[in-house]
């Protein structure tokens, strides 16, 4: 399995000077399996430069959304393969509160895109599953998913191929002020054992209590997340936009110190755009 980051930015692309290592486009990740299927997580702004490597395939992309909100669909119609001829895109919508699955398509409609949803030459499939649907195959991996804490819900989802794991889990508030729909534990168990976590860190322990209920986990509570569920890696991930590359740089070691502290052997790094890891 080989992920790689396209997006790691949240809320809004931050284009800029400042933000030139850790990079401004907003939520995608790409997952390339070992038998060469490729899904994505998440249509941020990264998503069009990852467009640009798949229009050279023809295999079916499957695409697993953790939500609605812009940031996580905003890149899609700039996305080539939707372009393709016959090219089949397998979407699969988050565990959202309200039922609107083909949002991601609608963007594209009236006076908000130049080109409609109906006119893509692509074979795009929008399935959303029913909520007692927790586990299912693509390709050579088994895909989990859990409802994640955020204004109007969302899904987290774990790939698992020859026994490696990878959990991706964004726009989550741990210790949320409403009603969660996971609780801490739970997410644990949900990362049990995992490579790699890539993880909300939007916020830090000096944002709160005025960010609180905004659907974001600060980045201590992120890494406790990984040292309990024993992860080997987690990646900081959902950066702020006000945040610059050195102040991105100033939060890794932060919590490095916690790290530290704890004794763990866990890894820890803030995801960057081009970043791939191989599992």
């Amino acid at each position: 399995m080989q992920i790689t980051f396209y997006g790691v930015r949240g809320s809004i692309p931050t284009p800029g000077p400042e933000y030139v290592r850790y990079g401004g486009n907003t939520a995608c990740v790409h997952v390339e399996l070992d038998d060469g299927t490729d899904i994505i997580l998440d249509a941020g702004t990264g998503i069009r430069r990852l467009g640009n490597k798949l229009i050279q395939k023809s295999t079916p992309i499957h695409l697993l959304l953790s939500h609605n909100h812009w940031d996580h669909i905003q890149g899609f119609p700039f996305f080539t393969p939707i372009y393709q001829e016959d090219r089949e895109i397998n979407i699969t919508p988050g565990l959202t509160s309200l039922p609107e699955y083909d949002q991601i398509l609608q963007q594209m409609q009236g006076s908000v895109f130049p080109v409609p949803a109906s006119a893509l030459k692509s074979k795009i499939t929008v399935t959303p599953l029913p909520d007692s649907t927790t586990s299912w195959r693509i390709g050579s991996a088994q895909v989990s998913r859990l409802p994640m804490n955020h204004p109007g819900r969302g899904s987290a989802y774990a790939i698992t191929e020859n026994g490696k794991k990878f959990v991706y889990m964004t726009d989550n508030e741990l210790y949320p002020p409403y009603k969660k729909e996971t609780d801490f534990l739970t997410f644990v168990e949900f990362t049990r054992d995992a490579e790699v976590i890539v993880h909300d860190a939007q916020y830090m322990l000096s944002d709160m209590p005025a960010k609180s209920g905004w659907g974001h986990s600060v980045a201590e509570e992120a890494v406790k997340l990984a040292m309990g569920s024993n992860a080997k890696r987690i990646a900081l991930y959902s950066h702020d936009p006000d945040r610059t590359d050195d102040d991105i740089d100033k939060v890794v070691e932060h919590c490095k110190d916690y790290i530290a502290i704890a004794e763990s052997e866990l890894e820890l790094f803030a995801a960057f755009e081009g970043q791939t890891l191989n599992l």
